[in-house]
C-alpha cells in the first residue's frame, strides 16, 4: 500500500506525551501561512513552538529526520520531566511513547458543518472576538466513549486520520491510519493521554501483522512524494540545516546555501546516501584487503615448503623446455643460415646487375655534359652582354647629355625675367650713354661733399666756442679751489664787456689772454688758502680786496659770460644751416649717381639679355638633337635586353642541366662503389656462416630443420637462434634456481662441476649446455615422488582461499561500479533539482516586484573521503535592474533586498521540492534576521507566495516578530504556558484571518466536535 493520505492536506494535528504540548486539537488552514507564537513563564520561550513545529515535520515525512535509518531524533520530542519542569521531575514521569496525530482531508474544507454544539451554559457569555478562538477542556464524557469525535462518511476522499506512536526505545515510530476523524477527546490532559492508547490499541496494524515503521512512512503515508521541508532549531533536531533566514543572506556561504536548499528540496538526504554507498565501497575494499591479507598469511605459512615443490615442478618444466628450446637454437640457426645463404646469393647477383648498370650509366652521363659543354651559347652570351653594355653606355651618356642641356636651359630661362625687369632702368639708353650720365652725375657728387666738409669743420669750430664759453676763463683754477673748499669768480666772469668792445678783447690785447683769462676772485682772508690750492697751476692771478683792485678803464664794454654764450651759440645755428644745406646738395647728387647707376646696369642687362636669348636657342637646338638620338637608342637598347636575357637564360638553364647530370653522374659512381663494397661483403658473409659445421651440429639437413621448425606452434616459428638460446638459457637458470633457491644449498659433486666449468664466456656455456641439463634432471627424478604426495595436503587450503579473495574483490569492484553510476545518478538529479529552484525563484523575483533571478551552481568533484560529504556550492543571483546583468548576491545591497530575496528563495525551493503537490514549509525562528523595518512586508510575502502557490507555510517567531506577523499572517496559533511548575502547555489560542476566519472556525469545530468554547478577546 502506497500514497495513503494522497491529495488531502493537513487540518488538523494532535500532540499527546510530546514536549510539553498541550493535547489539545489545533486546526490548520492550508495553503496560507500559520504563524506560532509562544507565551512562557517570562517571555514567548518555554512555549513548545520548535517542539511543535517539529512534531508536525515529523508527521509530515520531512526526510532531515532520517527515516531511513530509524527516526531515532524523533524519540527526543518525547515528554521530558526534568526538562519540562525542572524540580517537577519528582512528581512526574518522563513519557516513554506519545502519538502525533494528524487529520488530513481534501483541499477547500470550507463547506465542513460542525455537528449539533451542546446547549450552553446558563452563565452569559462575553462578546465573542471575530476571530479569535480558544480550545477549551469542557465536559466530553457524553461522546468519550466511542474515541471518535464524529462520523465523516469511509469514502477514499473523505478525511483520513495518521497515528505516529514516538517510542523511547527502537522502532522508535509506528504509524497506523483511518478514515475519517479519529482523535483523543477527553475532559482532562491525563484523559486524553489514556484515550490516545486505547484508539491506538482500536487502529487496525498498518502493515498486516505489524504496523509500519519509520523506514516506510515517506513512501506509504505520501507515495514518496515530499510533503514537508523544514528549517527547525537545534533544541528538537541532531542536525540542523542553514537558516537562510537566521541571518543576512549574503553572510551565508555559497556551501551553506547548498546546505539550505539541500534540506529544502530533499537533496541531504540523497547526498548522504551517496556518502553510505562511498562508505560501502569503502567497507568492501577493506574486506577485500582482509582476505588479501588473510591469503598472503596463509601462503606465507606454507610458503617454504609448497614454494620448494612449486620451483622444483616449475624447474622440471623449463628443464625439458630449457632443452627443447636449445634443440630449437640449432634447428633455427642451420634454418637461418640457409635462407641467409640463399638471400646472400640472389643479393649477390643484385649487387654485380647494379654495378654493371651504374657503370654504363655514367658512361652515358658523361657522353652528354661533354656535349653540353661544347656550344657556343658562352660566345653568344658573351657578345650580346657587350653589345648591351656598349648601348646601355650611349643611352646613359645622351641621358646625361640631356640632363646637362636642360640644366643649363633652365637656368638661362630663370635668369631672364630678371634681366628683363633690370633692362627696363635703361629708358632706352645704351651703355655708352649710360655711362656718361653717371661721370657727370659723380663729379657733382664731388662737388657737394666739398662744400659739406668745409660746413662740418665749421660747424665744430662754433660748437667748441660755444663750449668754451659755456666752460668760462679759469675753469682749471675755478675746479682747483672748488676741491679745496674755497669760494672764486673769475675775473672776467665778474665783467661785463659792450658788444662793440669785444673785438678789443683779442688774443693780442683788451682783456683777452694772460693774466685776465686766469684771474680769480677770492675772500681776502682765505687768499692764502687759495694760493697753496693754485700751488699747481703757474701763472693763476688772485684777485681780492686786499691786494687787487678793479681799475674802471674799460667801463660800458660787455665782457660777461651770457653774451659770450650767446653771441658762440648764433655762430653754431648759422653753421648748422649751412650745413644742412650741404648735405641737401649731396643726397641729391647721390641719387643723380644711383640714378645713373641703374640707367647703366639696365643698359648692361639688355646686352645680357640679348646673349643669354642666343644661348637659350642654342640650348633648344641642342636638346631637339639628344631627344632624337635617345629616342632611336632606345628600342636598340631593349631588343639587344631582350636577346642577352635569352641567351643568359639559355645559359643558366645548360649550366643547370650539366650540374644535375653531374650530380647524376656522382650518384651512379657512388652506386657503383657501393654495389662493389656489397659484393664483396656478401661473399664474405656466405664463407662466414659455415652451413657444413651447422648441419653437422643439428644431426641432419636443412630441410629436415625446416620439418622440425615448421611442426612448432605458430607462435615459436617466428624465433631466432639467439632468441631460441636466451629463453633456453633463461629456462636452465631459472630451474637451477628454482632447485636450489638458497646460495649455501648442497647441490650435486657432477653438477657442481659442470656449473664451475661452464663459466666464462657464452661460448662454453653453450658448448656444456647439454651435459649440465642432463645432470640437473638426473636430480629432479630422484625429487619428484615426494614432492607430489607433500603438495595434495596444502593445495586444498589455497584453492579456498583464493576463491574467497575473488569474491570479495568483485564486491569491491561492484560496489565501486555502484558508487559512480549513483553519483552520476545523483549528479543529474541536483543539477535538476537546483535548475527547477532556480526557474521557481525567477518566477517569484519577477512576480512579486523583482527583475529576475537564477542560481549558480557548479558540478563539484566528489571526495575521496568515504566520510567526507559533498559540498556543493550554490550562488544566488538577481538583476537591480531591468535589462541588468545577474549580480551574485553577496554583492553590497540595502538589508530590505537581501531579506525580500532570501525568503523568495527559500519558497522557491519549497516549490521545487513540491513536484506539483501540496506543500508544508517549516521555519523555526521566522524572521529573527529580519530588520523592523522589514519584517512586516517579508511576513506578508510569504502569506501571499503560499496562498499563491497553494503551500502552508508554518512559522515559529519570537517575541519582538509576534506584532509584525500577527496582522499579516493567515493563521495565528499561540501557545502558552504560565508557569514553570506547569509541566504542559496550556490550550492554545488559534486565529483566523481574514477570508480565513470562517475556515479557523469551522475546522476548530470539525475536529473538536463543535462544543462551545472560550473565546479570547
Amino acid at each position: 500500500m502506497e500514497n495513503v493520505v494522497g491529495d488531502r492536506v493537513l487540518i488538523a494535528v494532535q500532540a499527546v506525551n510530546i514536549s510539553r504540548l498541550s493535547t489539545h486539537p489545533v486546526p490548520t488552514v492550508p495553503g496560507t501561512l500559520i504563524v506560532v507564537a509562544g507565551a512562557g513563564p517570562k517571555d514567548s520561550n518555554g512555549a513548545g513552538k520548535s517542539s511543535f513545529i517539529a512534531s508536525i515535520t515529523a508527521l509530515l515525512g520531512d526526510e532531515q529526520w532520517r527515516f531511513a535509518s530509524g527516526a531515532k531524533a524523533v524519540s527526543e520530542l518525547l515528554f521530558n520531566a526534568e526538562l519540562a519542569s525542572g524540580a517537577g521531575a519528582r512528581q512526574w514521569a518522563s513519557a516513554d511513547h506519545g502519538y502525533i496525530v494528524g487529520v488530513f482531508g481534501p483541499p477547500g474544507m470550507d463547506s465542513f458543518t460542525p455537528p449539533p454544539a451542546p446547549p450552553p451554559a446558563p452563565a452569559p457569555a462575553e462578546p465573542a472576538a471575530a476571530h479569535d478562538l480558544t480550545l477549551t477542556e469542557e465536559d466530553e464524557e457524553g461522546e468519550a466513549g466511542s474515541g471518535e469525535l464524529f462520523e465523516v462518511p469511509d469514502t477514499s476522499g473523505g478525511a483520513i486520520t495518521v497515528w505516529l506512536k514516538v517510542n523511547q526505545e527502537a522502532p522508535h515510530l509506528e504509524i497506523r491510519w483511518r478514515e475519517g476523524v479519529h482523535l483523543a477527546a477527553s475532559p482532562s490532559e491525563a484523559e486524553r493521554v489514556a484515550r490516545a492508547d486505547e484508539i491506538w490499541a482500536s487502529l487496525p496494524r498498518s502493515a498486516g501483522r505489524r504496523d509500519v515503521v519509520a523506514r516506510d512512512l515517506t513512501k506509504v503515508l505520501y507515495g514518496d512524494r515530499v510533503r514537508c521541508v523544514s528549517f527547525l532549531s537545534t533544541s528538537v533536531r541532531s542536525k540542523v540545516a542553514t537558516n537562510l533566514l537566521s541571518q543576512p543572506l549574503n553572510e551565508i556561504s555559497p556551501e551553506r546555501v547548498f546546505e539550505a536548499i539541500a534540506a529544502l528540496t530533499g537533496l541531504d538526504a540523497e547526498l548522504e546516501q551517496e556518502r553510505e554507498a562511498r562508505r560501502d565501497e569503502h567497507a568492501k575494499r577493506v574486506r577485500a584487503a582482509q582476505a588479501a591479507d588473510r591469503l598472503a598469511e596463509f601462503e606465507v605459512e606454507s610458503k617454504a615448503l609448497l614454494g620448494t615443490f612449486d620451483r622444483r615442478d616449475q624447474a622440471r618444466v623449463r628443464l625439458a623446455e630449457a632443452l627443447r628450446c636449445w634443440r630449437g637454437r640449432q634447428a633455427r640457426k642451420l634454418a637461418d643460415a640457409a635462407a641467409k645463404d640463399e638471400l646472400l646469393a640472389a643479393e649477390l647477383g643484385r649487387h654485380r646487375a647494379a654495378g654493371e648498370s651504374a657503370a654504363e650509366s655514367i658512361a652515358l652521363v658523361k657522353a652528354e655534359i661533354t656535349t653540353l659543354r661544347e656550344d657556343t651559347l658562352d660566345r653568344q652570351v658573351s657578345q650580346a652582354r657587350k653589345e648591351l653594355a656598349a648601348m646601355q653606355a650611349r643611352a646613359t651618356r645622351l641621358d646625361a647629355d640631356r640632363a646637362v642641356a636642360e640644366n643649363s636651359a633652365d637656368e638661362l630661362r630663370a635668369a631672364i625675367p630678371a634681366l628683363e625687369e633690370t633692362r627696363r632702368f635703361a629708358d632706352g639708353r645704351d651703355v655708352p650713354a649710360a655711362e656718361g650720365e653717371l661721370r657727370e652725375a659723380g663729379l657733382r657728387l664731388n662737388q657737394a661733399l666739398k662744400a659739406l666738409g668745409v660746413a662740418d669743420q665749421e660747424v665744430s669750430s662754433a660748437r667748441a666756442a660755444l663750449d668754451d664759453a659755456e666752460g668760462g676763463p679759469a675753469a682749471a683754477q675755478l675746479d682747483a679751489l672748488s676741491a679745496a673748499g674755497v669760494r672764486a669768480t673769475g675775473l672776467l666772469d665778474a665783467l661785463d664787456v659792450a658788444e662793440q668792445a669785444r673785438d678789443a678783447a683779442s688774443p693780442g690785447g683788451g682783456l683777452r689772454g694772460w693774466p685776465h683769462e686766469h684771474a680769480v676772485i677770492v675772500d681776502a682772508e682765505r687768499l692764502g688758502e687759495a694760493a697753496r690750492a693754485l700751488a699747481g697751476l703757474p701763472g693763476s692771478v688772485l684777485v681780492s680786496a686786499a691786494g687787487v683792485s678793479v681799475v674802471g678803464a674799460f667801463d660800458g664794454v660787455a665782457t660777461g659770460r651770457e653774451a659770450r654764450i650767446k653771441a658762440a651759440g648764433q655762430r653754431l645755428n648759422r653753421a648748422e644751416d649751412a650745413q644742412e644745406s650741404a648735405a641737401s646738395v649731396v643726397r641729391e647728387a647721390e641719387e643723380s649717381v644711383a640714378e645713373a647707376q641703374r640707367r647703366l646696369e639696365g643698359a648692361r642687362a639688355g646686352v645680357r639679355l640679348a646673349e643669354l636669348e642666343a644661348r637659350l636657342a642654342e640650348r633648344r637646338d641642342r636638346l631637339v638633337g639628344l631627344n632624337a638620338a635617345i629616342e632611336e637608342l632606345t628600342p636598340k637598347v631593349a631588343e639587344a635586353e631582350r636577346q642577352a636575357g635569352a641567351l643568359d637564360f639559355r645559359a643558366r638553364t645548360r649550366d643547370m642541366e650539366i650540374e644535375r647530370l653531374d650530380g647524376r653522374r656522382q650518384r651512379h659512381e657512388s652506386e657503383r662503389s657501393q654495389a662493389r663494397e656489397q659484393e664483396a661483403k656478401v661473399t664474405a658473409e656466405r664463407e662466414a656462416l659455415r652451413l657444413d659445421a651447422l648441419a653437422a651440429d643439428w644431426g641432419g639437413t636443412v630441410e629436415t630443420a625446416r620439418e622440425w621448425i615448421a611442426a612448432l606452434p605458430e607462435e615459436e616459428r617466428p624465433r631466432a637462434a639467439e632468441e631460441w638460446w636466451r629463453i633456453a638459457e633463461r629456462h636452465f637458470d631459472q630451474a637451477l634456481r628454482d632447485t636450489f633457491p638458497e646460495e649455501d644449498a648442497e647441490i650435486p659433486e657432477e653438477l657442481a662441476f659442470l656449473l664451475s666449468e661452464r663459466g666464462g664466456s657464452t661460448a662454453r656455456e653453450q658448448a656444456t649446455f647439454a651435459a649440465v641439463c642432463g645432470a640437473l634432471a638426473s636430480y629432479l627424478r630422484g625429487q619428484e615422488e615426494y614432492e607430489k604426495h607433500q603438495r595434495r595436503q596444502i593445495e586444498a587450503q589455497v584453492v579456498s582461499r583464493q576463491r574467497d579473495l575473488a569474491a570479495a574483490a568483485r564486491g569491491a569492484e561492484e560496489a565501486a561500479q555502484s558508487t559512480a553510476v549513483h553519483r552520476a545518478a545523483l549528479t543529474a538529479a541536483i543539477k535538476a533539482r537546483l535548475t527547477r529552484v532556480a526557474e521557481e525563484f525567477e518566477k517569484l523575483d519577477t512576480s512579486y516586484g523583482g527583475y529576475g533571478a537564477t542560481l549558480e551552481f557548479p558540478v563539484p568533484p566528489a571526495p575521496a573521503d568515504p566520510e567526507q560529504r559533498w559540498q556543493w556550492r550554490v550562488t544566488p543571483k538577481w538583476r537591480r535592474g531591468e535589462g541588468q546583468g545577474f549580480v551574485p548576491y553577496n554583492r553590497r545591497a540595502n538589508t530590505a533586498l537581501m531579506d525580500e530575496k532570501a525568503v523568495k528563495l527559500v519558497c522557491a525551493a519549497a516549490i521545487a521540492s513540491s513536484g506539483g503537490g501540496h506543500l508544508c514549509l517549516v521555519l523555526d525562528e521566522l524572521g529573527r534576521n529580519l530588520g523592523k523595518e522589514h519584517r512586516r512586508e517579508a511576513v506578508a510575502l510569504f502569506r501571499r507566495i503560499g496562498e499563491t502557490y497553494g503551500i502552508t507555510v508554518i512559522g515559529a517567531l519570537q517575541d519582538d516578530m509576534e506584532p509584525y506577523a500577527i496582522d499579516a499572517c493567515g493563521q495565528y496559533v499561540k501557545l502558552r504556558r504560565s508557569s514553570d511548575a506547569m509541566p504542559y502547555n496550556e490550550p492554545p489560542v488559534i486565529v483566523g484571518h481574514d477570508q480565513h476566519a470562517e475556515r479557523v472556525r469551522a475546522l476548530a469545530a470539525y475536529v473538536d466536535r463543535g462544543q462551545p468554547v472560550e473565546h479570547a478577546v
